[in-house]
């Protein structure tokens, strides 16, 4: 999500381009406690309010305001039987969720403190307050969104069939949460390891004003935007099946393809030009090694 080196004389200013402003401040190398505080405290609170609307009712209440039914938690106070599931983990056994709903909050959680480690740890470059809020809002819209998907009737992946065990337990779910929670696993891993990569190589003082192309940058030129594709994928797939996933992945490949992308390439071009130029060549894939 960021860019490759540290700025050089004359490199310093905000980019602007026809695709609209990006919300990082690319090239510009310094904090923003404000926006840093913002985003944390922010994307903290995530988690909690999913919890509320898994387990506490605030999304089966919203529901049914709009006249959809969804799955009880409980019937005449006894866990549905059906629906909930002893991990054998007493943390997670306190939550009181069935395992679906389980597995959704620690999706949450997951990108909460993947992002959080993304801005702290990885990036270096500015992220002012407005920024802030606003990836923070996209965020909590979209798990939000899931989160309601889940527990509705018409919806939810968690009535799927057929049921997939879970190797070494007694506990199943259904094959789109199988599905979707491996391909979370995978796509957070494929967008976080490349970009602490990026950072150790740009951390490098030989290897100042290069691009890096190691490793699964030699892959695709935007392999960590890849990977935020396949774990959203994976979080919408589930939540609420194939077509929320089928949805959720052509909205990201469409954004990344036709603004995102568009935004890092002027930026690349105008800062690195002839390598840049050369390294399109070498690594012609954008997203998907082998595919696009």
């Amino acid at each position: 999500m960021s860019s490759q080196t540290p700025p050089t004389s004359g490199d310093n200013e905000p980019k602007h381009t026809g695709l609209g402003k990006d919300l990082i401040q690319r090239g510009v190398y310094k904090s923003n406690p404000l926006g840093t505080a913002t985003f944390i405290g922010l994307r903290s609170l995530d988690p909690f309010l999913q919890y509320q609307i898994l387990a506490h009712g605030w999304g089966s209440s919203l529901l049914t305001k709009l006249g959809l039914s969804t799955i009880p938690l409980y019937a005449s106070g006894t866990p549905v039987a059906t629906m909930m599931h002893e991990t054998g983990i007493r943390l997670l056994d306190s939550l009181n969720l069935p395992l679906p709903r389980l597995i959704l909050l620690a999706m949450a959680t997951g990108s909460t403190l993947k992002q959080i480690f993304w801005l702290t740890c990885t990036s270096k470059e500015e992220f002012p307050p407005r920024a802030a809020a606003t990836v923070s809002a996209y965020n909590t819209f979209v798990n939000s969104l899931a989160s309601m998907l889940l527990i509705s009737t018409a919806t939810s992946a968690a009535l799927s069939t057929p049921l997939v065990t879970i190797p070494g337990t007694s506990l199943s779910v259904s094959l789109p949460t199988a599905v979707g929670a491996a391909m979370y696993a995978v796509g957070m891993a494929l967008e976080t390891v490349p970009e602490i990569q990026r950072r150790r190589f740009k951390d490098a003082p030989e290897n100042r004003g290069r691009i890096c192309d190691a490793g699964p940058w030699g892959w695709a030129r935007h392999i960590n935007y890849g990977g935020y594709t396949i774990w959203r994928t994976g979080y919408a797939v589930a939540a609420g099946g194939w077509t929320a996933g089928a949805v959720v992945a052509a909205w990201h490949l469409w954004t990344f393809a036709f603004r995102s992308i568009g935004l890092m390439d002027e930026y690349m071009s105008g800062r690195y030009a002839e390598r840049w130029a050369q390294y399109k060549k070498d690594v012609p894939w954008l997203l998907f090694p082998g595919i696009y």
